[in-house]
């Protein structure tokens, strides 16, 4: 009998990456080959998101082509879109379970029920980052006005250290250089501080990067752990809108004076490091002086990248209740932001043109390697053989597509 073969897919935050890496590796251990989600399998598994409607649309498209490409195959959506509106996905053709709940182990229980049993023997070729993610949180106690998570994810969660010490301890010890802390909202976890403290001190990882942060977690006890070298000097710190009258429409807690402080503390005690944020354009109610007041701010605060995101309603939210901008309005904004988001990019990668820096190798294509700085600049270099997982200095000589082109040193 040969092995079962599950694709295993994933849409969304680097907290689904997470949770389908998890169970990808669950999958493997009972006994069942994870191959390429482009690959012919005889079980298909999507981890949804459904932060915006443009995340919804491209599972179903996913979902229905996986179904094309095996009409005999079990098709599977997990994730926060399944949990969120089950029915709209139970409906789509060639659609065969629907899981609400979001817990592997249970997954695995139904492919079993389902008569798709596990092989004793078999090899996988599921391809894992070279940066692990482990999810040491999940869920959030705010209302944003926009934000759908709250419904998909629930209250806040901490995972207990102990297990996240674990886990860093089984993927060092498989190989891997670098991990991710990641969560819905990782800065709620019981103690974020101690947390990256034992890992620092426990492990032999060689980079450890957080995920997303908000203002009010940039304090100076946590800024100086960063004295580890190994803690990556980047920081993703989530703006919205740099309008403080659009940031109280939203529900955001800060105003954009203490974003700007959180800014200026990150800067002051990690040279070099990279801020990125996210932000949206055309959120009801945001008039032309509003759009500029973000536009504005984002300019000023010299953001190492910029996520744009254009304001969609999302079912059972407060501002799905407020009048909405035109789709021509918010085109127009979101253009505007992305073209900024591009310059501010390219900017602070210049600043590091003749430097040499390490970089963790990632993937070979072609006659070229890639991978990333701490400081999350792409770098690519032309080499002779395939350097993936390693980490390794090269010197930042011009610009060339998304990042930086590199030599080798």
């Amino acid at each position: 009998m040969n092995a079962v073969s599950i694709a295993v897919d994933t849409i969304g935050c680097k907290l689904n990456q997470a949770e389908s890496d998890a169970l990808a590796r669950d999958l493997i251990v009972a006994g069942y080959r994870v191959i390429p989600s482009d690959q012919k399998a005889d079980i298909y598994i999507l981890n949804t998101c459904t932060v915006t409607h443009i995340a919804d649309r491209k599972a179903r498209h996913l979902l229905r082509m996986a179904h094309r490409r095996n009409p005999e195959a079990l098709i599977i959506a997990t994730g926060c879109y399944a949990k969120r509106a089950s029915k709209e996905l139970k409906g789509i053709d060639g659609m065969g379970i629907v899981i609400e709940d979001k817990q592997n182990q249970n997954l695995i229980e139904l492919v079993a029920k389902a008569g798709y049993l596990p092989h004793d023997k078999c090899e996988s070729s599921y391809s894992f980052r070279t940066r692990a993610m482990i999810k040491i949180q999940q869920g959030c106690n705010r209302k944003c006005a926009y934000c759908i998570v709250p419904q998909t994810r629930g209250p806040e969660l901490s995972i207990p250290t102990v297990q996240i010490l674990n886990e860093v301890k089984h993927l060092t010890d498989d190989g891997f250089k670098e991990i991710v802390l990641t969560g819905t909202h990782i800065g709620s976890h019981d103690d974020l501080e101690k947390l990256v403290q034992q890992i620092l001190e426990n492990s032999q990882i060689k980079r450890l990067r957080l995920s997303s942060l908000q203002p009010a977690d940039i304090t100076p006890s946590l800024l100086r752990l960063w004295q580890d070298e190994r803690l990556c000097r980047h920081i993703h710190l989530p703006l919205q809108s740099g309008s403080d009258s659009v940031l109280v429409r939203m529900g955001r807690w800060y105003s954009t004076s203490d974003f700007k402080n959180a800014v200026h503390l990150a800067r002051k005690g990690i040279p070099e490091i990279s801020i990125t944020t996210d932000v949206i354009v055309g959120f009801p109610g945001e008039s032309d002086t509003e759009f500029e007041q973000s536009y504005d701010f984002c300019r000023r605060t010299e953001f190492a990248n910029l996520h744009v995101f254009t304001y969609s309603p999302r079912p059972n939210t407060f501002a799905s209740t407020m009048k909405d901008l035109s789709p021509q309005i918010k085109k127009g904004r979101s253009i505007k932001m992305l073209k900024l988001a591009e310059k501010l990019s390219q900017d602070y990668k210049n600043r590091f043109i003749g430097q040499t820096m390490l970089v963790l190798w990632e993937s070979k294509t072609g006659r070229f390697m890639e991978g990333l700085t701490d400081n999350y600049i792409r770098v690519f270099a032309p080499a002779t053989k395939n350097l993936s997982n390693e980490l390794l200095p090269a010197k930042l000589v011009s610009s060339y597509k998304s990042g930086l082109m590199g030599e080798l040193a």
